[in-house]
């Protein structure tokens, strides 16, 4: 298929990349960010308008709300070029309440829409092996399970209306979040103690506590490699989204709110572009102890 795909980050680059290795064609919008890589492998149009104005699939793959507005409805952009019959998925990580709006604008061009936001980080995006969490009609979705399953392994069709796929994003990164604040505290807690962090990791690893983002990150923590992976600064915009939807519903999230404190609190430190898991470092400086020196 012909495809267009907007937003070659952390992410988004290898999973264009894999769709080009699959055989389709994607195209790119003009960016002084292309690398000579980029270039070789992937067609460059102008602007997103020309890019969806030669795509069957459009998707999006960028930071946060507004920047889907701005690729879908600012100048030149995709709905400039829309086709009747094109799809546009949006695999951002986005609101849930802003996803519908978009979606209605672009069903009324003549379009289809799906919200697919992900979950898995850049190793994840690296292996083809991403969560896939999708809103939209049936009918949609079939067409473009194809495209997903050489992104991503776990795909779930969560409903049939769209903002599904990001309301399901924003409870993964609450128990993400919450969970990486938890390994945090395990492990200044028997640091500080005078036990071997990597050592408890191991035997934790073994038990009930296991999980990935010990695994991962508790690693991390150990090895001081707090180089991203996903932003603090991305997770902070997620729970920002998830504590917004919890008082539009009238749901109270008070671990959310204090995790989500944790993460102002290292940026604050200048640690917005450290990995999330990085948030250890603001517990460690309320316990005046490191899990481990720096490197």
């Amino acid at each position: 298929m012909n495809i267009g795909f907007l937003g070659l980050g952390i992410m988004g680059r290898p999973m264009a990349g894999h769709l080009k290795a699959a055989g389709h064609d994607v195209t790119v919008v003009e960016r002084k960010s292309l690398t000579a890589e980029d270039r070789a492998n992937f067609a460059v149009a102008p602007t997103a308008a020309a890019v969806a104005a030669g795509a069957e699939i459009v998707i999006t793959m960028v930071p946060d709300t507004p920047d889907v507005e701005a690729v879908l409805f600012g100048a030149d952009g995709v709905a400039a070029g829309l086709k009747p019959g094109t799809l546009v998925i949006d695999m951002s990580s986005i609101s849930p309440t802003a996803t519908k709006v978009f979606a209605e604008k672009i069903k009324a061009l003549g379009g289809e829409y799906l919200d697919a936001p992900v979950s898995g980080g850049e190793v994840g995006a690296k292996n083809a092996a991403l969560t896939i969490m999708v809103g939209g009609a049936q009918s949609s979705f079939d067409r473009a399970l194809p495209v997903f399953e050489k992104m991503g392994k776990n795909i779930t069709l969560v409903g049939t209306e769209n903002g599904a796929g990001q309301t399901c994003k924003v409870a993964n990164q609450i128990i993400v979040a919450l969970t990486i604040e938890a390994v945090g505290e395990a492990l200044v807690f028997a640091s500080k103690a005078g036990a071997d962090p990597a050592k408890v990791r191991q035997a934790l690893m073994g038990g009930l506590a296991t999980s990935r983002i010990l695994e991962l990150h508790g690693e991390r923590m150990i090895k001081r490699t707090f180089n991203p992976g996903f932003r603090i600064e991305l997770h902070q915009k997620d729970l920002a989204l998830a504590l917004s939807a919890g008082k539009e519903l009238g749901v109270a999230l008070p671990n959310t709110a204090s995790t989500a404190q944790l993460m102002a609190a290292c940026a604050a430190l200048g640690g917005a572009a450290w990995d999330h898991s990085g948030l250890v470092k603001a517990l460690e400086t309320m316990a005046a102890h490191k899990v481990a020196p720096d490197a």
